[in-house]
């Protein structure tokens, strides 16, 4: 049980990011959880009661992320875990279709985000020597595939070194990094695909709770034990 833990999750207002805020409060974390929308957070929040607050921010935006991790140690106090799950795609993902600002905004999110919020909670734990961050990637930062497009596969294969190298950095100092590798999960990041998804293919995807059942395994695990990565797929995808 997580009584007593603080738990801080980027992109928790839906998909992947929500499921595992509510698997933490349920386990018994009080949850900061992000994301760009205010009326979303509001949403989701209305459950948690004091266990759960949202907070808005732009993982891409280096001041919004500081003012987002103020208000973490104002309302939770220290942090003793980072789940990074915020994340975006474009539906035009070739190399030829794609805007040299949509590859800004890829890479802003997903490679400098996280980069951003590592900055933000390292120091104290290291502090502390103890913590635990979650880097919730894709089987993109892994293989390069046309399904995920130029962007996002550079930018995943971006956070895949980060996450890597911050791990053997903190390895001394407690802190676990753990980068998540989900195959195909029926969350709202589906809306981008250049082709909509059938009913059929969606039933046999993995589900957001799936991925957070895991993901809370890895935190509960004795501090002494370190998980440096993990792929989670649907069994019907291939791993290539």
């Amino acid at each position: 049980m997580l009584a007593g833990r603080n738990a801080v999750v980027t992109g928790g207002a839906s998909g992947i990011g929500l499921a595992v805020a509510k698997a933490l409060v349920a386990d018994g974390a009080r949850v900061l959880i992000g994301g760009r929308s205010a009326s979303k957070l509001d949403e989701v929040t209305e459950w948690g009661g004091t266990s759960l607050i949202g907070q808005t921010v732009d993982v891409a935006d280096r001041q919004s992320v500081a003012e987002f991790f103020e208000r973490a140690r104002r309302d939770l106090g220290q942090i003793d875990i980072l789940v990074h799950a915020a994340g975006v795609n474009i539906p035009n993902r070739s190399m030829d279709a794609m805007r040299p600002e949509q590859w800004d905004e890829v890479m802003a999110i997903n490679a400098t985000g996280p980069y951003n919020c590592l900055r933000e909670v390292l120091p104290e734990m290291k502090g502390r020597r103890e913590g635990t961050v979650i880097l919730i990637s894709s089987v993109t930062g892994k293989r390069a595939l046309a399904l995920g497009g130029v962007a996002y596969c550079a930018s995943k294969f971006a956070m895949t070194a980060l996450g890597t190298c911050v791990a053997n950095e903190c390895l001394e100092a407690g802190v676990r990094v753990t980068n998540v590798y989900p195959g195909e999960v029926d969350t709202p990041i589906l809306e981008q695909r250049p082709t909509p998804i059938t009913a059929e293919h969606r039933a046999r995807i993995l589900r957001p709770e799936d991925v957070a059942s895991m993901i809370l395994s890895i935190i509960r695990l004795p501090a002494r034990v370190h998980i440096p990565e993990i792929v989670i797929k649907p069994i019907t995808q291939s791993w290539f």
